[in-house]
């Protein structure tokens, strides 16, 4: 009996161990090989001779999944014996996209004739997307939150690119259309390159798996480039980030992309302390209190003209309270003109080249800062 436990204990371990040994929970049968992910958490894949399955980790409750695909080859006959999940036929032919983000990556991958409709056309200001929808190839399917059933019905998607929440509940109707819904979770990953790895799924439903690879490499290879050089310099500024919007001011935690971002950029965040991967709404009084004697100040908006110190000054009187505003040392990125979202979080080599040459000016000679630049006077 001893022996019969021991051995069923072993296969249970080697089960729970086959996506990584990072305790993600899987469904992944015996005979699969597992691609390697470096920095994904949150992600598992694993090839089979006829099939691959994508197992997605509950961000939420990290013992749990949260959907598993079965992705099969559209061009091949489909597998009598398949193990549950999300049956997708790749590559994707029609899909509608309801973030930016996503659209912007598959532009990337030269991915954009498989997408005919996205959600907020209004926010994917990318020329091929313009074109495109000028022409009637891309159908704007309305908002995110509430899309335009019939648009989507008319569409016939193969599959639906969207950023999944906490008790989402279903997705409403669109959950019942049957159409595959891929579930973004790359946004909840707790490191900028776990999330940009992400496209290496998103290159496999699209077909262009090989690009993505090659992307990702490159994109991880100047990351960890710059990561070294900013582990070299002389001095770790400290650093603040965002504004308030309504009465709270959404912080991003140490633990979040954005504190890993400024703790690579040798840097340190004054909220990193904070354990949380997401953002939080603090009261004014508490960033002012950790954050007003930051070194620099980090800050995204979005409106027709770049701000200034003194709109800044306008818009709360209380920031001009803080040592990086009187030091001038607030720089901005104005995503209404800047591709900010649409870019960087599937290339954050760019983004912490930006923040390394700010925070440390003597580093990455000859380089230009992309999205971030110091507000104007007035």
């Amino acid at each position: 009996m001893k022996k019969i436990l021991l051995f069923a204990i072993v296969i249970l371990a080697l089960f729970l161990s086959a996506c990584g040994g990072r305790g993600k929970a899987s469904s992944v049968l015996a005979g699969g090989d597992t691609l390697r992910l470096e920095y994904a958490a949150n992600l598992c894949i694993v090839q089979y001779p006829d099939y691959m399955v994508a197992t997605v980790r509950n961000p939420w409750d990290t013992l749990k999944t949260l959907h598993t695909y079965v992705l099969a080859d559209k061009h091949k006959e489909l597998p009598a014996q398949l193990p549950e999940g999300t049956v997708v036929r790749f590559p994707l032919e029609r899909l509608v996209v309801y973030s930016v983000v996503h659209g912007g990556l598959l532009a990337e991958l030269d991915a954009l004739d498989g997408v005919r409709g996205v959600c907020g056309m209004e926010y994917f200001k990318q020329p091929e997307f313009v074109e495109r929808c000028r022409q009637g190839l891309v159908a704007d399917c309305g908002n995110s939150m509430s899309p335009d059933i019939e648009t989507l019905i008319e569409l016939r998607p193969d599959g639906i690119m969207l950023s999944p929440y906490e008790d989402n509940g279903g997705y409403g109707r669109v959950g019942k259309l049957g159409v595959p819904i891929i579930e973004c979770a790359d946004y909840l990953e707790t490191s900028p390159l776990g999330r940009a790895e992400w496209m290496r799924f998103y290159g496999i439903l699209v077909g262009k798996a090989a690009e993505a690879d090659s992307l990702f490499a490159t994109v991880a290879r100047e990351y960890l480039d710059v990561k070294r050089q900013a582990s070299l310099a002389g001095r770790r500024p400290t650093v603040l980030s965002d504004l308030k919007y309504g009465s709270a001011w959404y912080i991003s935690g140490g633990n979040s992309t954005t504190g890993r971002l400024y703790a690579d950029a040798g840097a340190d965040y004054v909220f990193a302390y904070l354990p949380n991967s997401g953002s939080i709404p603090l009261p004014f009084e508490t960033v002012f209190d950790k954050g007003q004697q930051a070194d620099y100040w980090f800050v995204k908006y979005n409106q027709q003209a770049d701000k200034t110190y003194r709109e800044l000054e306008q818009d709360y009187a209380p920031y001009a309270r803080f040592k990086a505003f009187k030091e001038r040392h607030i720089y901005g990125c104005n995503t209404g003109r800047i591709p900010f979202y649409e870019e960087s979080p599937f290339h954050p080599d760019v983004l912490l080249k930006d923040i390394v040459k700010i925070l440390h000016p003597e580093l990455l000679e000859g380089y230009e800062p992309k999205y971030f630049s110091n507000l104007a006077a007035d």
